[in-house]
């Protein structure tokens, strides 16, 4: 399932699903042991837990199996990794700007490839390679 990064830091805003994103990082979890911590640490309801379970689901943050009449939680690799590369790309601005940076670097050598051919009438430098910087006297 493909995540979007919107999606994951929508479903990251609220206190009680890192809270059970917490509770997960620990291994599997049956909703109905996701509930009893969760109510432990805030006045909540049981419907209003599976609500939460449900957005972190659609956010791809959580896979969920059953287990006979029980549904087990787990943590989804793939959203976070989402998550963390997201946020390591803000950690690195030049990043955002190296592919952009390579580009116009190609884009000023063939502008300079261009001039020499209309200038030389070749794309062939003195050394007989193409593209080369030194032109014929």
């Amino acid at each position: 399932m493909a995540v979007s990064a919107a999606r994951i830091f929508e479903a990251l805003g609220d206190p009680v699903r890192r809270g059970i994103l917490e509770l997960m990082s620990t291994g599997e979890q049956s909703a109905g042991a996701i509930v009893d911590v969760v109510q432990r640490h805030t006045p909540i309801s049981q419907p209003a837990v599976s609500q939460h379970l449900k957005v972190l689901r659609d956010a791809g943050l959580v896979s969920v199996r059953a287990e006979g009449t029980r549904r087990v939680y787990a943590l989804d690799p793939e959203a976070l990794e989402a998550a963390i590369s997201w946020l390591a790309h803000l950690s690195d601005p030049l990043a955002r700007f190296a592919q952009p940076l390579d580009a116009l670097a190609t884009e000023i050598a063939r502008g300079k490839r261009a001039h020499r051919q209309r200038t030389t009438g070749s794309d062939i430098d003195a050394q007989g390679t193409p593209g080369g910087d030194v032109r014929p006297a």
